[in-house]
């Protein structure tokens, strides 16, 4: 496999250098909590600094500080430089319709429609466009020195990659196409479509809307002819930024089977894409005891310690420190070995593991505790 553009330098160097930085990975692993952690270095390095997520939830407004996040970006108070927002896929769809249309008319005409109403805040695809969208916009106008994106909450992350190829081949499609025609109407569209399977359609239709809407589909169509070519070269535009030396991806996992499988996963996708990988973040890594506590347990033999489980209260309390600290030794043992074998043969770049805490990261401390972890590589 081919070495990554990151290979040879630390996250600091990233938060440091780079203006694009995609925090990717499964759902769950922490993707959130590094997202807003390199943000927050980014900005305290002295780089003007914006973080956005695309997940709803509120995870990342709550770590910041922050009661609600908007699609509008809101200073982080406690972080001098440091902004965040949340992507409004509905609003920025508007925004993305108002920038192609040939006229202000035809944006209204298409924002009023029935089917656009519904594919704008439903359509698989549009929620990453739309930050793809987001981001580009962040970026051409020139008002940061860092972009970080919190990407969603899905199990295959590598959405945020493929899902604007579907959403403009999805609107460029044979089928779709022959709503175009000058005058179609429903009556026409089923006589058309019947080749294709009249009931297939009408199904397909009701899962995207809700009800029979051949009449809003032939005009939202209409309507949207000459677009095409903007939304794609838009996509294209972004995946070249994404792909340039601008731009880092870092991927996060927990030491966890499953997820170390989907961080290799996205690890090999990101090289076949030629994205650039900055390197993986282990989160929630049980640490192993001191070196003296694990001597210790080596040196304290089995009936030591089951003299010491029969004894007083007291020797009792030192048998249960030292099973707990045994349990810990193999879980911290197990998960290296989980993290070696996963991730064996991959070049990774910089690779870093930050310890499970013994809270939940949810304000600025919590998330300095994780950067002092994250930045060590």
């Amino acid at each position: 496999m081919a070495e990554s553009d990151g290979s040879t330098a630390s996250l600091l160097d990233i938060v440091e250098n780079r203006h694009i930085i995609v925090c990717t990975g499964s759902g769950g692993v922490g993707k959130t909590t590094a997202a807003a952690t390199l943000a927050m270095a980014a900005a305290d390095a002295g780089r003007r600094t914006i973080v956005v997520t695309i997940d709803p939830a509120r995870r990342l407004a709550q770590s910041l500080g922050l009661d609600a996040l908007s699609n509008t970006p809101q200073a982080v108070a406690g972080v001098e430089g440091l902004d965040a927002m949340m992507l409004d896929m509905k609003q920025t769809f508007d925004e993305v319709i108002e920038r192609h249309a040939e006229d202000a008319r035809k944006a209204e005409r298409i924002k009023a429609n029935t089917f656009y109403q519904q594919i704008s805040s439903t359509l698989a695809g549009t929620q990453e466009y739309m930050a793809m969208e987001k981001l580009y916009d962040l970026h051409h106008e020139g008002g940061y020195d860092c972009i970080v994106v919190d990407t969603p909450p899905t199990r295959n992350a590598l959405d945020f990659l493929d899902a604007p190829r579907r959403l403009t081949d999805f609107l460029d499609g044979r089928f779709l196409k022959m709503f175009l025609s000058p005058g179609l109407s429903a009556t026409r569209t089923i006589g058309k479509v019947a080749a294709f399977g009249t009931g297939m359609f009408m199904r397909a239709a009701g899962r995207i809307t809700g009800a029979s809407v051949l009449d809003d589909l032939a005009e939202f169509f209409q309507s949207f002819d000459g677009m095409y070519e903007g939304f794609k070269q838009r996509a294209q535009q972004v995946y070249r930024l994404l792909s340039s030396g601008q731009a880092a991806f870092v991927v996060v996992a927990t030491p966890e089977p499953g997820a170390l499988r989907e961080a290799r996963y996205f690890v090999e996708r990101l090289a076949e894409d030629g994205m650039p990988l900055a390197g993986v973040v282990i989160n929630r890594v049980t640490p192993a005891p001191s070196t003296e506590l694990g001597t210790l347990l080596d040196e304290v033999s089995m009936a030591c310690r089951a003299r010491l489980a029969e004894g007083d209260d007291r020797e009792r309390a030192v048998a249960g420190m030292i099973e707990l600290a045994t349990r810990q030794t193999d879980v911290s043992a197990r998960q290296a070995r989980n993290i070696a074998e996963r991730l064996r043969g991959l070049e990774v770049g910089a690779t870093a593991t930050v310890p499970l805490m013994a809270t939940d990261v949810h304000d600025l401390e919590g998330l300095r505790a994780v950067r002092a972890h994250l930045l060590s590589a």
